[in-house]
């Protein structure tokens, strides 16, 4: 059967006197999420999603919704000759100690809150939180309950962070990958695998950025 829509726009207050409008398209979806792409922003919503959860929403990740604003808005500034970097990416920039420093307070704001919004529904209960400029790890969870994260992650869609909440968060649950594991992922997380190939597809880019030492 194919999948239901309706679309139409928003106009969203981002930043005092900061208003940005989104497309929207609602669909049979069961949860929120923005896309940023060539053609602005577009808000995807369930059906029956008021308008109100997604203005929340969409100020609730501000941040990210500007700073990738402003990245498409570099892209259609005409291309300046320049040479090649050869590391860590061509074209990509590594982090300085400054700007890594905000991305793991912009991380503890938000990271903290997405956990106490999955949590209740796995009727979980973590230690401790904890954010981390890891090269290989997105998240972790050790048998004692606490969570660690990747400040990186502040980077991502906010529905591909949501995923890796969700994913570590089961793991209070299920100490492995085994199908019961990714059966309570997907029952809390329906989108997980899409999410998830986000991550495997742009991931590496992400985590270039990081400082070597």
């Amino acid at each position: 059967m194919a999948e239901r829509t309706k679309a139409g726009t928003l106009p969203i207050e981002l930043a005092p006197g900061k208003v940005v409008e989104f497309t929207v398209v609602r669909s049979n979806r069961k949860t929120l999420g923005i896309e940023i792409g060539k053609n602005g922003p577009k808000l995807r919503l369930p059906l029956r999603a008021s308008e109100r959860s997604a203005v929340q929403f969409v100020q609730k990740h501000a941040s990210w919704v500007l700073s990738h604003l402003e990245k498409l808005e570099k892209l259609k500034e005409p291309e300046q000759p320049q040479h090649r970097q050869s590391s860590p990416e061509a074209g990509q920039r590594e982090l300085t100690p400054e700007a890594l420093e905000s991305l793991k307070q912009r991380a503890r704001e938000l990271i903290p809150d997405r956990v106490a919004y999955y949590a209740p529904k796995l009727g979980v209960r973590p230690a401790r939180i904890t954010i981390k400029a890891q090269h290989t790890r997105w998240g972790s969870c050790s048998k004692a309950g606490n969570l660690n994260f990747n400040c990186l992650l502040v980077l991502t869609p906010p529905e591909v962070l949501d995923s890796v909440v969700v994913h570590e968060l089961c793991h209070m649950l299920e100490m492995n990958h085994s199908k019961r594991f990714y059966a309570r992922v997907h029952g809390v997380f329906p989108q997980y695998k899409q999410c998830r190939k986000w991550l495997v597809d742009n991931g590496s880019r992400l985590l270039a950025m990081l400082p070597l030492n």
